[in-house]
């Protein structure tokens, strides 16, 4: 009997090779989420509009292909604004979006925080 380890140990874990479509596909199981700078990013603005009582309840989603974070005036009506993490479109059109009530896409881009400020309120001149 011939040993065909080439004096390795079995010790070495270095030596251990993963194909790399199996580690694709095992990425690619898993749903797409939100890490923690960006929810952070999205529960201040969130806080702000329950505060301004704009807002008033919210969920999430983790699905396959994006992470939607939904806002509700109601819990029982549809979602006012939508907000999607789809990296699908990171290299075209930016991974994130806010999408209105009617499907309006209102802004799309590659930062969070530059798509999140379309809830800026904007300044505006008042006639006395």
């Amino acid at each position: 009997m011939t040993d065909d380890s080439g004096g390795m140990g079995d010790g070495d874990a270095s030596a251990i090779l993963i194909p790399l479509h199996e580690a694709r596909s095992a990425r690619l199981d898993q749903p797409v989420r939100f890490d923690r700078r960006e929810l952070d990013l999205i529960l201040r603005l969130y806080g702000r509009m329950v505060a301004a009582n704009e807002w008033r309840d919210y969920a999430i989603d983790h699905l396959t292909d994006r992470a939607v974070f939904s806002v509700f005036r109601r819990a029982s009506e549809v979602p006012l604004f939508q907000i999607v993490k789809d990296p699908k479109l990171a290299r075209k059109q930016g991974a994130f979006a806010v999408i209105a009530a009617g499907g309006r896409i209102l802004k799309r881009g590659q930062e969070l925080g530059r798509v999140l400020g379309v809830f800026d309120s904007k300044l505006r001149v008042v006639e006395a």
